[in-house]
């Protein structure tokens, strides 16, 4: 493995080199980059910032890979006025970090890669998929093998990085979870992990840090992501946006509150969310739907992808405040999510999950659709969950669709069924 204090001393951000040098947590993605490299000649790993991608490539990288930021308004010039020359100053295999500055280098690299057809000779990083996506489909179409990460996950945090396996409630996925629990489902464990967030700088020790931290994250996220992909006037409305949303994740997406709260109008409000949407922040989460039904409500729910910085975002200052205030069942749901999307991500792979409510008000926090069959799953924080909880999974025969078994990802220690069709899951096990 590649030496971290060597390696770090070419790192040219501030952020790049205190992430190469904190402690190394294993990615689950870690075997993912090693295989994908063996195929594809170009790599994209895209995520938000700070989420670790530069420590997990330096951790997958051979002594002769070199590094280049874009980050570095030297090597971005260059790489944008004469990206040729770019690629003849840095030889492969190359990681180039933040390369959406820079879309020019991608006809380039497609050149190399028609010419010599090494696989893994490029890996580049990402944190603005919308610029990326452009650059890809225009030039690296059919080179490049494309990976979404995000922050630490609870298996990561626990060392247990390969044991992650994507969720699905089946009794195989139970068994192996029940045998590499990542943490206690316990109340206070849970909402110091959900308000610090899963920022590798945070989740390995740094709560002192926590303010400082995302204030500065917004703050830099604002001047380079934003104003980099809109021309945005008025950052403090867009800050506002930014609170309004974080205030309503695991709610149903309603562009004219949010316009309305934020005093601007639904199509500005629809363009600032597509960029938290391409900037890794926000998922939006579609409802399942089936042409036998009409009666689905099509409207998406919106979740933020790190609680803490939604957290922060919305003003809760301690773990114990957040538990006990009015957001403590949306974040919690919000958490799940993410460890649940992290589970398929940090695999390589996407998950096919939706949510389900139609015009009866029948709810369903997540339907898992896998080879044809349904798999329903409520969220409830509580340890005591009953079959009421499950009262709306019978909607979905309705569907005329093979029903798995369904679940309640709660706050018990150990699994237990409720029924032969529907068991309880822990947190812990995610």
């Amino acid at each position: 493995m590649l030496d971290f204090f060597s390696y770090s001393c070419n790192l040219e951000s501030e952020s790049e080199l205190y992430e190469a040098r904190s402690e190394m947590l294993e990615r689950t993605l870690k075997n993912v980059i090693e295989s994908v490299s063996q195929s594809f000649p170009v790599l994209i790993l895209t995520g938000p910032r700070q989420v670790g991608k530069t420590t997990l490539l330096a951790s997958c990288a051979s002594k002769n890979r070199s590094y280049v930021t874009l980050d570095d308004l030297e090597e971005r010039a260059l790489a944008k006025n004469d990206p040729a020359l770019f690629l003849q100053m840095h030889k492969t295999p190359l990681i180039i970090d933040e390369v959406q500055y820079a879309k020019e280098l991608f006809s380039y690299i497609k050149i190399h890669v028609d010419k010599h057809q090494n696989p893994g000779d490029f890996w580049l990083t990402g944190s603005q998929k919308f610029h990326l996506m452009k650059g890809i489909t225009e030039s690296l179409a059919g080179r490049v093998a494309i990976i979404d990460m995000l922050g630490l996950s609870a298996k990561e945090m626990s060392g247990k990085a390969q044991a992650s396996i994507p969720f699905l409630p089946t009794n195989e996925w139970i068994s192996d979870a029940r045998e590499n629990q990542s943490l206690l489902s316990q109340i206070d464990i849970i909402f110091e992990k959900i308000w610090l967030g899963s920022f590798p700088k945070l989740a390995t020790g740094g709560r002192e840090q926590r303010e400082i931290f995302y204030k500065s994250y917004v703050q830099t996220y604002l001047e380079r992501d934003v104003k980099s992909i809109l021309s945005i006037g008025d950052e403090l409305s867009f800050y506002k946006f930014l609170r309004a949303t974080a205030a309503r994740t695991g709610q149903l997406l309603n562009y004219s509150e949010l316009a309305r709260d934020v005093d601007i109008d639904q199509k500005t409000a629809k363009s600032w969310l597509s960029i938290l949407k391409t900037s890794g922040l926000v998922y939006l989460l579609e409802p399942y739907y089936n042409n036998i039904t009409k009666r689905i409500i099509k409207t998406p729910k919106l979740y933020f992808l790190d609680t803490g910085l939604c957290a922060f975002l919305t003003g809760w200052d301690s773990p114990k405040t957040l538990e006990a205030g009015a957001m403590s069942g949306a974040i919690f749901e919000t958490y799940v999510f993410g460890e649940i999307l992290k589970s398929y991500w940090h695999n390589g792979k996407d998950p096919l999950v939706y949510f389900y409510r139609d015009s009866d008000q029948r709810e369903i926090d997540f339907v898992f659709e896998s080879n044809g069959t349904l798999f329903p799953v409520e969220v409830k924080k509580t340890a005591t969950p009953s079959l009421t909880a499950t009262k709306s999974f019978s909607a979905l025969h309705t569907l005329k669709k093979t029903i798995g078994m369904g679940a309640v990802i709660c706050m018990r220690e150990k699994d237990v069924p409720l029924s032969r069709e529907i068991t309880t899951i822990p947190i812990g096990y995610l």
